[in-house]
């Protein structure tokens, strides 16, 4: 990311509604309780997830100044999904820097893309992803990449029914306890 250099702003300032009445607007500061409950909502429903499920005993301190900064970052922007007037759905984009010796030398990373269960299957997931494509275009973006919860067939198949493949593994191996295999 460093290095990044901002781009246009963002068309998602603005309000879309959306068929079926999902809402996308763009997060702002005062929309933080929001954020940090629907974001560690994400990171809850992994409790044995080698990664995600080891939450620290002060995530909600951390949590609240991270996203805060977040919020203010000028090369990525946070979008929230409403539905009847609540707020249901986020997801995070981030205008990233590839590695100097691959195209493209930018991309969009997606992260921390959840809608609560009661409001799954309803378009909000595409609703978000399609604002932050409009985002990523206006800043000169063709790709979009994203990481997801290895085994997850319910996030398989929305990101693969979404336009995602896959096209690399993320590996963990443990060193605790002497780390051997």
């Amino acid at each position: 990311m460093s290095g990044a250099q901002p781009g246009p702003a963002a068309s998602a300032s603005a309000p879309r509604i959306l068929p079926g009445r999902v809402r996308v607007r763009r997060a702002t500061p005062r929309d933080l309780e929001s954020v940090i409950a629907l974001r560690l909502a994400l990171l809850r429903e992994h409790p044995d997830h080698p990664i995600y499920g080891r939450l620290r005993h002060d995530v909600g301190e951390r949590a609240r100044r991270l996203f805060a900064s977040q919020l203010r970052s000028p090369i990525e922007v946070i979008l929230l999904g409403e539905l009847d007037g609540g707020v249901v759905g986020v997801l995070r984009c981030v205008e990233s820097t590839g590695s100097p010796l691959l195209e493209p030398e930018r991309y969009a990373y997606v992260s921390s893309s959840y809608v609560r269960p009661d409001a799954r299957r309803r378009g909000v997931l595409r609703a978000l992803l399609g604002e932050a494509e409009r985002w990523a275009r206006a800043r000169g973006l063709d790709q979009m990449r994203l990481h997801n919860v290895a085994g997850s067939r319910t996030a398989e198949r929305a990101w693969s029914a979404l336009g995602f493949s896959v096209v690399e593994e993320v590996r963990v191996r443990d060193l605790r306890d002497g780390g051997t295999h």
